[in-house]
């Protein structure tokens, strides 16, 4: 009996990548015909439905056939599998080699900052780590002249003033018309 071919996990996503490129973009049956058809993918059940008897001009109907390689699948992007940690105790099951670590939603700030801590420690990627930015302390012009207490300058309104006014609100008033549709007011 002939071993099973290991890959690693840098070969596995580039089969992924080649896989996923001679892949059709699957877009739902007659979406393209009718506006209130969104274009993600639902299976056609129709007794005489075109693409579920794989008609030829047609276009093909998702199926296990169009999967990706074996070796590839449950893995990150970034080549490690995910592992979703809600203690450090999970934390320590993982081998930072292989796999990387998710830390779960339902984890609260305090156990969080304890798991980030411990990965840091045992060099173990997590997934999800955001960086939080502190907001620019520098003020905008527009800020500083509101804040200042100057009273704004305010010019006398023309005639001018208000015909332009009414010209630039009349662009804006305009709806987009669909294909097919009578224009409702």
């Amino acid at each position: 009996m002939t071993e099973p071919k290991t890959t690693t996990p840098k070969e596995a996503l580039r089969l992924r990548k080649r896989a996923k490129a001679k892949k059709p973009k699957f877009v739902r049956p007659e979406s393209w015909r009718y506006f209130r058809l969104k274009e993600n993918w639902r299976n056609p059940r129709g007794l005489d439905h075109k693409v579920r008897l794989m008609y030829k001009g047609w276009p093909p109907a998702a199926s296990s056939g169009y999967g990706g390689p074996k070796a590839s699948r449950g893995l990150h992007p970034s080549g490690y599998t995910e592992v979703l940690v809600y203690n450090l105790e999970q934390l320590s099951k993982i081998d930072p080699t292989k796999q990387a670590a998710r830390i779960a939603h339902r984890v609260g700030k305090r156990k969080k900052a304890g798991i980030l801590a411990e990965a840091r420690r045992k060099k173990i990627v997590v997934l999800n780590l955001r960086e939080v930015k502190e907001p620019s302390k520098e003020k905008t012009p527009e800020k500083e002249e509101g804040q200042s207490g100057q009273a704004s300058e305010v010019k006398p309104q023309d005639e001018t003033s208000e015909t332009d006014e009414a010209e630039d609100k009349k662009p804006e008033e305009k709806a987009k018309k669909r294909k097919g549709r009578a224009e409702r007011k």
